[in-house]
């Protein structure tokens, strides 16, 4: 299967460090790679409501209730999953916002929820297997303050039993500052190639360790 890659932008604003560092990452991708480049900011999703438990909506059969923004009845929808559904590799390129993803990455991932019920998506199955990775820029000199950031994007990776490539994290707050962090710049021409481990849960994790 050919690799398409993902990008996801979730800065607020454009041409940011953290999507300056994803490009780089990009740029050392084999040339026969498809990718695809979506700013969140420019196709800002509605509001998220679950209505799992409430009884209200429309069951699907399995196990809940369809959101309430469906693909059929927003163009941003329908063409931020049928992206998502393409991808072999989604990248989710997201500054550190109070030491986690930004609000309008999170608002994305929140959509999963919604798309694991949408008839025919078949949202579950067609993830497991397929790789998600981490680029981030972060204005803290110290790498932990982003675990959070990592912990979402890991656990994620986990619950639809996909494969986890990590996070390239960079340094910079002012425009433009990641390309002067000469490591982050180095990590960076490998991130995308490398071979990636199914993601585990921490308790996962733990457990192996302690067997």
């Amino acid at each position: 299967m050919t690799r398409r890659f993902l990008f996801v932008l979730g800065s607020a604003r454009p041409d940011g460090n953290t999507e300056l560092l994803a490009r780089r990452a990009a740029e050392q991708l084999p040339p026969d790679t498809e990718t695809e480049w979506i700013r969140l900011a420019d196709h800002p999703l509605p509001d998220f409501l679950d209505i799992r438990h409430d009884g209200t909506g429309e069951t699907n059969g399995t196990d809940g209730v369809v959101g309430v923004v469906q693909p059929d009845e927003n163009d941003t929808v329908r063409r931020l999953l049928d992206a998502t559904l393409a991808a072999t590799d989604i990248v989710i390129a997201s500054p550190v916002y109070w030491y986690s993803l930004s609000g309008l990455t999170k608002r994305y991932l929140d959509y999963w929820s919604d798309w694991l019920r949408v008839p025919g998506a078949d949202f579950r199955t067609t993830m497991a297997g397929r790789t998600l990775w981490g680029v981030s820029a972060l204005a803290d000199d110290q790498p932990v303050v982003a675990d959070p950031l990592v912990g979402t994007l890991n656990n994620s990776a986990a619950y639809l039993k996909m494969r986890f490539g990590g996070v390239l994290l960079g340094n910079g707050s002012a425009p433009g500052d990641v390309l002067k962090d000469t490591e982050a710049l180095a990590r960076a021409k490998t991130f995308l190639t490398r071979e990636t481990p199914r993601a585990r849960f921490l308790f996962e994790e733990s457990e192996t360790a302690a067997s």
